[in-house]
């Protein structure tokens, strides 16, 4: 009996989610070699190999294995833009390294495959390898990014799925960054035939033999097979395990990427904890975000609103994530109709950074007060040698603005009215010239219209009262995710509270 047989085709999400049996085993790396030598030795296993951009690498390393014919029916690369554009169709926005262009290479493919070869090969798991690949430039103007994909069967004769993921090369060079994309191919389709029923190996697997030389930024796997499978666990596996910095999911949980929908379109982030969103939450995404558009003077449909969800907030000091309240915390961000910004950046310049390739037109950032106040301290303090201007200009940059909303003093008694906003903040005294310099060119911005009757609510307390069977916490949240939180258990609620005054 073969490698593929007997598996289970659907990674069910209560397998994987509830006891995340896979952080307890220990990992073992698979050479490049080794994995193509073994699809090769696979009879099952046959396809397909489209490769534009960056050359023959993935299907070149299968080739080099041996036994080559047992796995590869055939390869192609349309390097000239023109043939590409006769084989699978012409680009409309000019761009071909792109997801639609990859979608459509998967589509052109597997159509010839199923025509040609479902016939005569009935018993066969069929897939079709695609990628467009832009490698770093002799100029070194583009650093090196690409779209890759794999479409495959789990069964002979079943429904297709997809793989896709979008990978930055970190390699300095040309030919270093060909052979890591011919690395993560290979890894790719060992990945999908031999661990999709278990997604944090799948996750780490992909960068067998090059870690540290690429960045995976989104990872979605979609089809017929996988209708229970949850993305944004991929996305979480991604970041946990240092594939990226950075990853988004939106409302419905599907991935999506900075590239196909925030090049030269104006961004605003809310970094927060979320454990749960209460009405503060709603009025900071309000208030905040209708102020950037405004001050910013651009259309609506070009500005689009992030949460950030930070490793250091989902972890709260332990070492494992746990998954319920990630799960939470995403699900809760997703009723509201937001898209979340999954992150391993402790601080905002490792966000800014990050999003500095898409060419955002504006950024706008969103802290709390108390926040913005350590940030100035900790760069007064620790830049007393001669750096302190340059140590904010790397913050404060011509097209970033950091919103602080505002906080109920921590001196004040509750219904006191005493407030701390940007305008009162007690920055240190050395650093105050430049703070004002800041607040008066509008690169720390302060939210006006806001809610101040809801500054006394605080998310920790709001969740203890959760777990407690406190019903007052009711009123601190929005209705819809009262009703989710106690439908679903959420945040330690439990149905047997009901009742509990």
């Amino acid at each position: 009996m073969s490698a593929l047989q007997g598996t289970i085709s659907l990674p069910l999400l209560s397998f994987w989610t509830e006891n995340n049996i896979a952080a307890m085993v220990e990992y073992q790396m698979i050479k490049t070699e080794q994995k193509a030598l073994e699809i090769n030795l696979n009879d099952e296993i046959y396809g397909t190999f489209a490769e534009i951009g960056a050359g023959q690498e993935v299907a070149r390393n299968f080739f080099q294995a041996g036994a080559a014919a047992g796995t590869i029916a055939k390869t192609m690369s349309a390097y000239d833009k023109t043939y590409s554009d006769a084989i699978y169709g012409i680009e409309e926005t000019g761009r071909y390294v792109c997801e639609s262009r990859l979608e459509k290479m998967l589509d052109h493919e597997w159509k010839l495959m199923e025509e040609r070869l479902t016939p005569v090969r009935p018993d066969t798991n069929f897939f079709v390898f695609a990628d467009t690949v832009q490698a770093i430039n002799y100029t070194r103007t583009i650093k090196g990014n690409g779209w890759m994909g794999i479409r495959f069967q789990t069964r002979p004769g079943g429904p297709p799925n997809d793989m896709v993921l979008h990978v930055r090369m970190l390699d300095t060079n040309n030919r270093l960054q060909q052979e890591a994309i011919g690395v993560l191919g290979v890894n790719m389709i060992y990945a999908c035939f031999y661990h999709r029923n278990d997604p944090e190996k799948m996750v780490r697997s992909l960068i067998d033999g090059i870690k540290d030389r690429v960045a995976v930024d989104l990872l979605r796997i979609s089809g017929p097979d996988f209708e229970d499978f949850d993305n944004r666990m991929l996305a979480l596996y991604l970041v946990k395990h240092k594939l990226t910095t950075v990853t988004m999911f939106d409302h419905k949980g599907r991935p999506i990427h900075a590239s196909e929908f925030l090049y030269r379109k104006s961004l605003m982030v809310i970094r927060g904890n979320f454990r749960p969103p209460t009405l503060v939450t709603v009025d900071v995404i309000e208030s905040s975000f209708s102020q950037f558009i405004n001050e910013v003077t651009i259309p609506a449909e070009n500005a689009y609103l992030m949460m950030e969800l930070t490793m250091d907030y989902l972890k709260g000091g332990k070492e494992e994530i746990d998954i319920k309240d990630f799960t939470d915390r995403a699900d809760m961000l997703g009723a509201l109709g937001q898209s979340v910004l999954l992150s391993d950046c402790p601080n905002h310049q490792m966000l800014i950074n990050y999003l500095s390739d898409y060419k955002i037109a504006n950024l706008g950032l969103v802290i709390g007060v108390r926040e913005l106040l350590e940030i100035i301290e900790e760069k007064y303090y620790h830049n007393q040698d001669g750096r302190l201007l340059v140590a904010f200009g790397e913050l404060f940059s011509q097209n970033i603005r950091i919103y602080a909303y505002p906080a109920m003093k921590e001196e004040s008694g509750a219904g006191s009215g005493e407030i701390m906003t940007a305008s009162n903040l007690p920055v240190p005294e050395g650093i105050r010239f430049l703070y004002k310099y800041l607040l008066e060119s509008k690169q720390i911005v302060e939210v006006e219209k806001y809610n101040a009757g809801n500054l006394n609510i605080y998310p920790q307390k709001v969740l203890a009262e959760i777990r407690q069977g406190d019903k007052s916490w009711e009123q601190k949240v929005p209705a819809p995710l009262v009703q989710l939180i106690k439908s679903r258990g959420m945040f330690g609620y439990k149905n047997s509270q009901e009742g509990i005054s």
